[in-house]
């Protein structure tokens, strides 16, 4: 197998997009859905690129990326995925470099997204209440590191956004973007929003309207411009049995409400 080092990771793919990853280390690994085997001697004389019949499967061997990993993330707590992700990285203006605050972190699919486009200057802090959500997204993150290219400075805090202000400050004081998954998203706006930079933006994910509503009113009531709230829709098609493409038959996507809004100066005083 032509890899660089003992701790590269492949990935393999099956048609349809389903993919698992292997680590090229020594020893036997139980790989689920795949069986247990020895990757290092599976994938002896392979390279990117070939395909490789495992068990009943044949498969491509693929150069492990964020994708995969995605698809092979260890799950707890219901993540935002990849239509939110997006939609959050574009309009908060996430990219190189960027500081960003997140919480809370759950399984690390918002996270895990937000990591692949910070590059090594980034830096991204994760705040997650709950212990058991926090090992899982730690474990999807800490595997992440070792298959992106570039990956930010990642710090994972664990307690209650109230809680952790302090520990927050002692490694970023201010941030370019926050965005803000917690069941009362309304209190901690106030505190949060003293770390967000002029310009900087912050975005609230909640699941009813009545969440909205009262992030909403707080984002308005501490010197921030609702910048945009509504919900991203997606709808997949497929191809028709006789010819021709047609929406298919899931159901259309929505997954929770989002409001973005930019920290602006307070008015100047006559």
């Amino acid at each position: 197998m032509e890899v660089e080092s003992e701790s590269d990771w492949v990935a393999l793919r099956e048609d349809d997009g389903r993919a698992y990853l292997l680590h090229k280390i020594l020893g036997e690994v139980k790989v689920k859905g795949l069986g247990r085997f020895d990757v290092t001697e599976l994938l002896e004389g392979y390279k990117i690129g070939d395909r490789i019949t495992v068990g009943h499967k044949s498969l491509t061997i693929v150069k492990a990326a964020l994708p995969e990993a995605r698809r092979n993330m260890a799950r707890r707590a219901q993540v935002i995925g990849v239509k939110d992700s997006g939609f959050l990285i574009s309009w908060l203006g996430i990219g190189v470099g960027s500081k960003v605050l997140e919480g809370g972190h759950g399984s690390a699919g918002l996270a895990m997204n937000l990591a692949s486009v910070m590059g090594s200057a980034g830096t991204l802090i994760s705040v997650e209440a709950r212990p058991e959500h926090a090992i899982v997204g730690k474990q999807n993150m800490d595997r992440l590191k070792h298959i992106l290219p570039e990956f930010p400075k990642w710090h994972l805090i664990d307690g209650e956004f109230q809680d952790v202000n302090e520990s927050i400050k002692g490694i970023c004081d201010s941030f370019d973007a926050i965005i803000i998954d917690v069941a009362q998203p309304w209190e901690i706006v106030p505190e949060i929003g003293k770390l967000l930079r002029y310009g900087g933006r912050i975005a609230c994910y909640c699941p009813t309207t009545i969440q909205l509503e009262k992030a909403w009113n707080s984002i308005e009531n501490n010197h921030m411009n609702v910048e945009w709230a509504g919900e991203m829709i997606e709808r997949k098609w497929v191809k028709a049995s006789k010819g021709g493409v047609r929406p298919g038959n899931t159901p259309i996507g929505h997954t929770a409400f989002l409001v973005i809004a930019a920290k602006v100066a307070s008015d100047e005083e006559e």
